[in-house]
């Protein structure tokens, strides 16, 4: 479990205690590595959100948080023009889990993460937090149902308080990210028997201020 000396801060300059206490709140969450980061090191990437169009992701038209139901990297871009400060946090899991039937439990608690940051950076007054996660919410929360209500018209979002949009449908270079915190994006953890276990991870944003 991560704890208050993992704590990473990119940005030049003191960090508020607003700002520090809704990066230990990420770790309550559940994240397990987050770090507050300039806006200005979110790096847009084109051809990135077309990859979701052509070749054509599984999860493309399938709910209201990925294309082509997003507003794209243009629009993103120009938001990111609005922002000074980003929260950037992953969560790491390892592979064999990821890509099994729990999967969706992991995509899942990444979108309660992020949506939690999010929340509590508008309770702590940034009103204008925005946060993005991963995957296709259809999948991870309405996977039991046929159809996207968003996406229909015939109803609200069954899950609005969790459900984020997903951070491909806009470009964000998730390398760069990790650049940016100086972030290991291959790992290998160790169990107390020294046995290799290989680790991914699935990672958010939430725009602060």
């Amino acid at each position: 479990m991560a704890t208050p000396n993992s704590l990473k801060c990119t940005g030049s300059g003191p960090v508020s205690k607003a700002l520090s206490d809704i990066v230990q709140k990420a770790y309550e969450f559940g994240a397990t590595g987050v770090a507050n980061i300039p806006a200005k090191k979110i790096v847009v990437d084109y051809n990135l959100a077309a990859r979701c169009k052509e070749p054509r992701c599984e999860n493309y038209g399938l709910s209201k948080s990925c294309p082509p139901y997003v507003s794209g990297p243009t629009a993103f871009k120009n938001l990111l023009q609005t922002f000074q400060q980003a929260i950037f946090f992953k969560i790491d899991v390892p592979s064999e889990i990821l890509y099994s039937g729990e999967g969706r439990e992991i995509f899942e608690l990444l979108h309660h993460v992020a949506s939690g940051i999010e929340k509590e950076a508008i309770k702590m007054g940034y009103t204008n937090a925005q946060g993005y996660a991963g995957g296709s919410c259809k999948k991870i929360f309405c996977h039991d149902h046929p159809e996207c209500l968003a996406i229909s018209k015939k109803e609200k979002c069954r899950n609005p308080q969790y459900a984020r949009p997903s951070m491909s449908g806009f470009g964000i270079n998730v390398s760069k990210l990790f650049e940016a915190t100086g972030w290991n994006m291959s790992a290998v953890s160790y169990d107390k028997d020294a046995a290799a276990t290989k680790m991914t991870y699935v990672c958010g944003l939430v725009l602060i201020y």
